[in-house]
């Protein structure tokens, strides 16, 4: 009985929805009344440990919220340094799966570099396997994304280019650690706003795995556009541009950091007691989606992300 009860537990936090509820049952050999009885059992013996707050999104849409912004990094990197995507396999479930637009391989001049951008792509692509695993049937199909346009208008946004003008992410190597600084901080800053919002303690712990790595390569990517703005100082100024493109994105909180200056470093963005901040899920989709207001889409997503959790946050001041 201890084993169902637990199973159902899990199930219970982890699902999206009722049809989720089922898929996972079926998975786990409890259906029917047998899963009833079960459900009831755990529900009359064993309450929560950590109550779930009214309205709060289940773990299972936070992890498909997750396995969204996965699927983007992983798409971006893996044709950074492959020039292939993620596969067919890899990219079903639930919601509509889109394709993948842009996106070819670098033509990395630096050892070093190249070898940064391939452990990240092996990272990113092992997590959204990791993700897919832990919701199973109720994972999200990769969503459409742009790795073309959406970089071109980000660049515009932060002033990089003219109102005209293309930016191609994949065209030089340091243009692609400028992509890549667009996304690194803010996975970071995704998975700290979520953390709390996580019932089960097993997820919790994956997420905390999925933050350090996700920290782990931010600071490799400002590490590296540090060392090459010492040679280049205005690398400090595109990437301080950047940083402030985002902060207006995500509201009226000046939260997001640049890597410093040549007089003074400033590799670990962090606030006055030295943690990392963090995100709301509407404050990451206002930098995915490339806008300030309420939307559903636009930006990396051109038809927004799936899953439950797909709303960007109202921060238009205008």
């Amino acid at each position: 009985m201890f084993e169902q009860r637990f199973i159902v537990d899990a199930i219970s936090r982890s699902a999206e929805n009722a049809v989720d509820r089922r898929r996972f049952f079926r998975a786990a050999g409890l259906s029917g009344i047998t899963a009833g009885a079960a459900f009831v059992a755990a529900s009359a013996t064993a309450a929560p440990a950590v109550a779930e707050e009214a309205g709060a999104p289940s773990d299972g849409a936070i992890l498909n919220f997750a396995l969204n912004l996965e699927y983007l990094e992983a798409e971006f990197y893996l044709r950074a340094v492959t020039g292939m995507g993620l596969p067919d396999n890899m990219t079903t479930g639930t919601g509509q799966r889109g394709p993948v637009i842009g996106g070819r391989a670098v033509p990395f001049k630096t050892p070093l570099i190249k070898n940064y951008a391939q452990e990240i792509a092996g990272d990113e692509k092992t997590h959204v396997a990791f993700l897919r695993s832990a919701l199973g049937a109720a994972a999200v199909a990769r969503p459409r994304i742009s790795l073309d346009d959406s970089f071109t208008a980000a660049a515009r946004a932060a002033g990089l280019i003219g109102p005209h003008d293309k930016f191609d992410v994949y065209a030089n190597e340091l243009n692609f650690l400028f992509g890549a600084f667009i996304f690194e901080d803010v996975g970071v800053t995704a998975y700290k706003g979520a953390a709390p919002l996580i019932s089960n303690k097993t997820y919790l712990e994956a997420a905390a795995g999925l933050l350090a790595v996700e920290a782990y390569h931010a600071g490799i990517i400002r590490t590296t556009l540090y060392a090459l703005g010492v040679e280049t100082p205005a690398i400090y100024t595109t990437v301080q541009k950047i940083s402030d493109a985002r902060d207006s994105l995500d509201g009226t909180t000046d939260l997001d950091q640049g890597i410093g200056t040549a007089a003074v470093a400033n590799l670990v963005p962090t606030d006055a007691n030295g943690l990392a901040f963090s995100r709301t899920a509407a404050q990451v989709l206002n930098i995915a989606y490339l806008d300030p207001e309420q939307v559903t889409s636009g930006g990396f997503f051109p038809a927004g992300v799936n899953g439950t959790i797909n709303t960007s946050g109202d921060n238009d001041t205008d």
